[in-house]
């Protein structure tokens, strides 16, 4: 029982850390488009998390270490690719403000 009250208790301390992070990592962007791909970015990493949490529900306790893997090397290189992106925008939009980026952001 106490495992149970404790995951529980984890879990929704990574929710609240999450959202968190969501809120902040949007309200401190400093442009318009930034805010919009920071918006896409964050709509990723939610249907990518929450896609980990059904497929840890779904598939046998042997796979869930594979899943863990690709988790480890999928979140943190993606986070690595999306500030490299955000930190373009935000120097070009520095240096043009009138700039807009091409029709995919997250390429």
């Amino acid at each position: 029982m106490i495992g149970i009250i404790v995951g529980v208790l984890g879990s929704l301390i990574g929710v609240a850390g999450g959202v968190a992070g969501t809120y902040f990592g949007i309200k401190h962007t400093k442009g318009p488009r930034e805010r919009a791909f920071m918006v896409k970015v964050a709509a990723f990493f939610w249907v990518f998390v929450i896609a980990l949490l059904v497929a840890m529900l779904a598939f046998p306790p042997s796979w869930k270490i594979g899943l863990w893997g690709v988790y480890g090397v999928v979140l943190p290189v993606s986070i690595v690719l999306f500030n490299r992106k955000q930190q373009q925008i935000r120097e070009r939009e520095a240096v043009d403000p009138s700039w807009k980026p091409p029709t995919s952001d997250l390429e």
